[in-house]
This record gives structure tokens, C-alpha cells and sequence, in this order.
């Protein structure tokens, strides 16, 4: 008989949703699973906007050390929450297939907004990247925080007067909810980066379990992995994280990796953007965000840091 396999995972909707795609796989497999909840810090504190911790890995820390302990088996996340620096012990063993990568704006009525410049709008977010993008595109728009999971996040905006709000579109089709947003429409920005490993669910490990270690390679997708690794050597190399507005996109056709990286300052004035186009799966992230680094992106980060956001 398989032994039964403990997996962490936090208690919001889209975490539950996540961690049972992962039980399905292992299910197929022929491994027995049972989910364990575990509240995140960013899931307790809700009154606070996200880039105003201080600290990283508000999403994954409490799941991690509970896998630290040996309480757990693996830790399910999304990939943009974890950071790029992990304790030594942990490794992520397995890369999902990515689902989709793209933002989109779930707003009331018309979208005459997005095009006419003398309309006015409040748009909600709580990623300093997307609000970013926001105002480097519509300058005449207030931003708005919103915290939350997805659901209490539609609520709000139901209960607000805000014209829009920006969501991640992975996370409404993984809870069913995109095509069933009443009295709302959407509309994907294929104009915004994303988040680096935006889309992308991950099974982290302890190092010297290695029969989890070893099955969690029959859940990965190695163009994922690959790609995931690109844009977070692209995000450590910038020094940032979820309280640095950074995008970062790559995708491998034919073994070619099309890579796209951007940094913002916090008001969205200044941006510096780089494409490449290689097959050095080891450099490509590096490169662009050095180039960024020498190009005025050392400058915008020191301004943030002097504000104390970063």
C-alpha cells in the first residue's frame, strides 16, 4: 500500500484549487494525498498593502517551515509568491505546466474609458507592477489598494464605485469564475508583463526526502521549469520582488527562448523595457536585467530604496 502523501498548502480558494490539481496528477499516478491548511502571514494581515512588508515570502514562509519540520511531505504555491532565495534545505522540485500568463481588467459598463483621456477612472490593485503599467499608460487614472483572495477581491469591487479592478486571469479560470462575473465585463492587457512565474504552480521539498523528490518529477514540465527560471534569474539579478514593479515573460519555441523584461519606477513614469532572443538558458535573464541595471535601472531602484519601499 502507497504511502499517504501530506501536501501544505494555504486556505485561500485559488491555494485549495491548486494543491487538488496537484492531488489529481499524483491520483492518476496512483499515490494517495491528503491537503493540509495552513494560514499564510499574507493571508492574516489584510490591512496592510502587500509592498508594505518588509519582509519576503509572506505567502509561503509559514508553509515552509511547517515542510521544515517534517509535518508536511511538499508545499503547494504559486510560483510568483515564492521567492528567489530559499532556505537550504527546500528545493522546487516540480513545475506545472503554466497556464495562463496574462493580466486582465474586470470593469462596469463601457470601456470608452480606456480610450478617451478626458474620462476619469479609479482602478483597484494591490501589485505595484500592474499599478505601474497602469500609470505609465493612463497617467489621468487613480489606483486604489485591494487585498484579498480572488473572491474577496470581486466583492469589493462589486461594493465599490471603482470603474475596474486588475486580476491575474489564471486564477478566475482555475476557480471557474471568469465567465460568470455578473453585471461585469473583462478585458485582457496583452500590453502588461507579468509577474515572473505568473501562472505557474510549484511543488516545493525537503532536500533529503527523496522518494517525494523523486515523484514530484513525474509532475514536472521542463519548458516551465526552464522558463520560470529564466524570469526569476532576471528578478534576482534585479534584487526585486512583489514590492518592485518588475515584469518579466519568457517563452521557448524550437529551443529559442523569446525573453522579455521590464522595470518601472513606482510612479510608472520611467520605464526601461529589453527583449532578447537566444538559446542560453543560463544567461538570458542575467543579461537583460544587467543591461537594465547600467541603463538607469541602478537608479530607480536606490529611489526606492530610499523611500523605504524596497
Amino acid at each position: 500500500m502507497n504511502k499517504i502523501i501530506r501536501i501544505g498548502t494555504r486556505n485561500s480558494p485559488l491555494a485549495i484549487s491548486q494543491a487538488i490539481e496537484v492531488q489529481k496528477v499524483l491520483h492518476r499516478l496512483g499515490y494517495c494525498s491528503h491537503l493540509f491548511f495552513i494560514k499564510s502571514e499574507g493571508d492574516l494581515i489584510q490591512n496592510i498593502p502587500l509592498y508594505k512588508f518588509k519582509k519576503v515570502g509572506i505567502f509561503t514562509r509559514n508553509l515552509t517551515d511547517v515542510l521544515l519540520s517534517g509535518k508536511i511531505d511538499m508545499a503547494v504555491h504559486s510560483l510568483k509568491d515564492v521567492p528567489t532565495s530559499l532556505p537550504e534545505k527546500i528545493v522546487l522540485s516540480a513545475y506545472l505546466k503554466r497556464g495562463s500568463f496574462s493580466d486582465l481588467l474586470i470593469y462596469q459598463g463601457s470601456s470608452n474609458f480606456l480610450l478617451n483621456s478626458k474620462i476619469e477612472a479609479v482602478i483597484a490593485t494591490g501589485s505595484l507592477r500592474r499599478r505601474a503599467f497602469w500609470k505609465n499608460r493612463y497617467p489621468h487614472h487613480t489606483i486604489v489598494d485591494l487585498r484579498g483572495n480572488i473572491n474577496t477581491r470581486l466583492k469589493k469591487l462589486y461594493n465599490n464605485s471603482w470603474k475596474g479592478a486588475i486580476f491575474a486571469k489564471v486564477g478566475l479560470e482555475r476557480l471557474g469564475l471568469l465567465n460568470d462575473l455578473e453585471g461585469f465585463n473583462f478585458k485582457v492587457l496583452d500590453w502588461m508583463i507579468p509577474s515572473p512565474g505568473q501562472g505557474i504552480i510549484v511543488v516545493s521539498t525537503r532536500k533529503d526526502n527523496e522518494w517525494i523528490h523523486y515523484l514530484t518529477k513525474e509532475l514536472d514540465d521542463r519548458n516551465t521549469r526552464l522558463s520560470a527560471n529564466i524570469e526569476r534569474q532576471f528578478l534576482k539579478t534585479l534584487g526585486g520582488g512583489c514590492v518592485t514593479p518588475i515584469g518579466a515573460h519568457a517563452i521557448i519555441k524550437n529551443k529559442i527562448i523569446y525573453f522579455t523584461g521590464i522595470l518601472f519606477s513606482l510612479d510608472g513614469m520611467q520605464k526601461i523595457r529589453k527583449k532578447k532572443i537566444g538559446t542560453n538558458y543560463n544567461v538570458i535573464g542575467y543579461q537583460c536585467a544587467k543591461e537594465i541595471l547600467e541603463e538607469g535601472g541602478k537608479k530607480i531602484l536606490e529611489n526606492m530604496r530610499i523611500k523605504n519601499i524596497s
